[in-house]
């Protein structure tokens, strides 16, 4: 009987969230399938020390490689290291996290094992089958994969991150002889550099709480000025909506909704943002949605636990300064 390999995502030993979340993901799917276990593997700097800390997680073996080929992330090697590891460890199927890496590598895993694919599922039935939103989550849909090789990708926030079990597993290093491939290493092209984003706030993918602004702000400045005063009073991060990145107010890497980033914090706040099916797609499982808008007929207010219509430059500075009080005063 074939197990499922875990695609152990880290940053620099440090595993994700969200690849908990698929470890969740794949334990339900090791019991609808009748798999035999859990193996993964880890890819990348310091990916032994990732490795070594899934074991404390029930992966009954993990592989890594520390290879200089995987020192700054590229679709195809990873691509190839993550399917060859599949067929060392004996995996039918491969499980990772819908990030953007995940969404890129895996779906090449899927050609290269010749397997069958369903992408950001939420859920899992008891039947086997897999649920995964469609049309911008208006349509949740049962998808059956009836090929013996599958590749899963898993919503962040669809599934509980999985906790510690007894037991565990060998952590050895991947061989990459067995690829031919992956000797070649010009073909995959090369990095010249990366540009790290920093900041002092919470992580979008993991915050507690997130203030997202709209292009209703008018202007980066105004954004600044009215959305980072508010996220520090709440020790929030900051997200915005597409128009608002279109518009040049925010980066990218902000940008929350289908084609941005998916977040189900405990509270989401959005300040002048109209509620597109795009962003509603990316922040409607959040807890508590909290939405401040001038127009009354916004489609934000349909999901919204608690609406505003209001003026966002008026309202937004108030509940800045009573939440920096009740704070303080705490």
């Amino acid at each position: 009987m074939a197990s499922i390999l875990l695609f152990v995502q880290h940053s620099h030993g440090k595993v994700l969230k969200g690849t908990l979340a698929a470890l969740q993901a794949a334990r339900e799917l090791q019991s609808a399938w009748g798999a035999s276990g859990i193996v993964g593997v880890a890819l990348g700097p310091q990916s032994k020390t990732a490795a070594e800390s899934m074991v404390a997680f029930g992966l009954s073996s993990v592989r890594y490689s520390e290879d200089a080929l995987f020192e700054k992330y590229r679709a195809e090697p990873y691509a190839r290291a993550i399917a060859l590891a599949a067929n060392d460890l004996g995996a039918s199927s491969v499980v990772g996290l819908a990030s953007s890496s995940g969404k890129d590598a895996l779906p090449r895993v899927a050609a290269l094992l010749d397997a069958a694919q369903a992408s950001d599922i939420i859920g899992v039935n008891p039947d086997g089958s897999i649920k995964r939103p469609m049309y911008a989550g208006n349509v949740i849909a049962d998808v059956e994969l009836v090929a013996p090789s599958r590749v899963v990708t898993v919503r962040g926030t669809g599934f509980a991150p999985a906790g510690v079990t007894t037991g565990g597993g060998d952590v050895a290093q991947l061989s990459l002889g067995g690829d031919p491939e992956l000797k070649e290493q010009p073909r995959f092209g090369e990095v010249v550099s990366y540009e790290m984003s920093k900041a002092d706030r919470p992580e979008l993918s993991d915050a507690e709480v997130v203030v997202s602004g709209g292009r209703a702000l008018g202007s980066s400045d105004n954004f600044e000025k009215v959305m980072f005063p508010l996220a520090d009073a709440f020790g929030a991060a900051v997200g915005a909506s597409r128009a608002a990145v279109d518009s040049g107010y925010a980066p990218n890497d902000w940008q929350v909704g289908q084609t941005g980033k998916v977040v189900a914090p405990t509270l989401y706040i959005a300040v002048g943002i109209s509620g597109a099916i795009q962003h509603l797609a990316g922040m409607k499982d959040s807890k508590v949605i909290v939405a401040i808008n001038k127009d009354p007929d916004a489609p934000i207010f349909e999901v919204a636990d608690y609406g505003l219509v209001a003026d966002l430059f008026a309202v937004a500075p108030e509940l800045t300064e009573v939440v920096k009080s009740i704070r303080t005063s705490a």
